[in-house]
């Protein structure tokens, strides 16, 4: 009982000051793996150094600490559960004894026993958003923790951009408001706003993704993320002219089949819009089968 209760006001101590307690070899082996123990341990194995090239790594980092900090300044705060994470260059002895060739990776130790299946979060599957680890997290040890996000004023600040330039346009046209009937304006705001979203720019306004990645020992860029699970700003930005090039070889489709120009003119438009969609499509194909490796299917 004595080593018990020094091993929970040593737990204590450090989580009062960090959410996420940073665990070695040593603080593993005694804290989480040794008897006694009455409380469960959620561990993040992880390779967060620059050198380890782990993107996903940090971002799924970013989650965690949201998780923990949650749990930390709330109603949840107990010493039946603790956060913490494995580094591989600070641990990398804790990888070999669990035969642990990736990460990152999220393991429930629980109080009593060892670890079942359910105890490793499939990651692949639920992806590592907080609210998602929060689930899991109670699921495997009933503790309840509401995710709390930092606030972001990026929003509010976009709209009221807006609302003041809707504004200025209205009081510089006066009693001129035509403008705001025009089909096509609105069209192409919509379809800009589309684009946008289908591309990832929320994605890259919530993870905060490199622009590409370059490869310290060849010299080599990367605009593609090899992985499913991310993507660099810069994929973004290919993938939304793809979409583009679609969406405007669909256009002159449409137009060719219903304007009144002459058949000429319509022919052109025809094969052009064909051209157009066949080429992006294709290119958007390979950068899915790129990411999305055994995809059988190409154009």
């Amino acid at each position: 009982q004595m080593v018990l209760s020094e091993k929970v006001n040593q737990l204590m101590e450090w989580a009062s000051k960090r959410s996420v307690i940073r665990m070695n070899g040593d603080k593993f082996r005694r804290l989480v793996k040794a008897p006694p123990r009455n409380y469960s341990v959620i561990v993040m194995f992880t390779a967060l150094q620059p050198h380890r090239q782990c993107v996903v790594c940090k971002q799924a980092d970013e989650e965690y600490q949201i998780l923990a900090n949650s749990w930390r300044y709330s109603s949840a705060f107990t010493n039946k559960i603790f956060f913490a994470m494995v580094d591989f260059d600070e641990g990398s002895d804790v990888f070999q004894m669990l035969n642990m060739n990736s990460a990152p990776t999220f393991i429930n130790f629980p109080a009593k026993g060892k670890p079942k299946r359910g105890d490793t979060y499939e990651l692949q599957v639920r992806g590592f958003a907080a609210e998602q680890l929060a689930r899991w997290v109670a699921d495997r040890t009933d503790v309840n923790i509401r995710v709390i996000r930092p606030p972001n004023y990026a929003g509010p600040l976009m709209l009221g951009l807006l609302l003041a330039v809707i504004g200025g346009l209205v009081y510089l046209r006066g009693s001129n408001l035509d403008f705001l009937y025009n089909k096509t304006g609105w069209a192409l705001a919509a379809l800009c706003f589309v684009l946008a979203m289908t591309s990832g720019q929320m994605w890259n306004h919530i993870r905060g993704p490199p622009y590409a990645h370059k490869n310290p020992h060849t010299g080599q860029v990367n605009y593609i993320h090899g992985s499913s699970q991310a993507q660099f700003v810069a994929e973004t930005h290919i993938v939304l002219l793809f979409n583009g090039g679609v969406t405007l070889g669909m256009v002159l489709l449409h137009e060719a089949a219903t304007s009144d120009m002459d058949v000429g003119k319509r022919k052109i438009m025809c094969i052009a819009g064909i051209g157009l969609v066949v080429l992006f499509f294709s290119w958007l194909l390979s950068v899915f089968r790129s990411k999305y490796h055994g995809y059988p299917y190409r154009y």
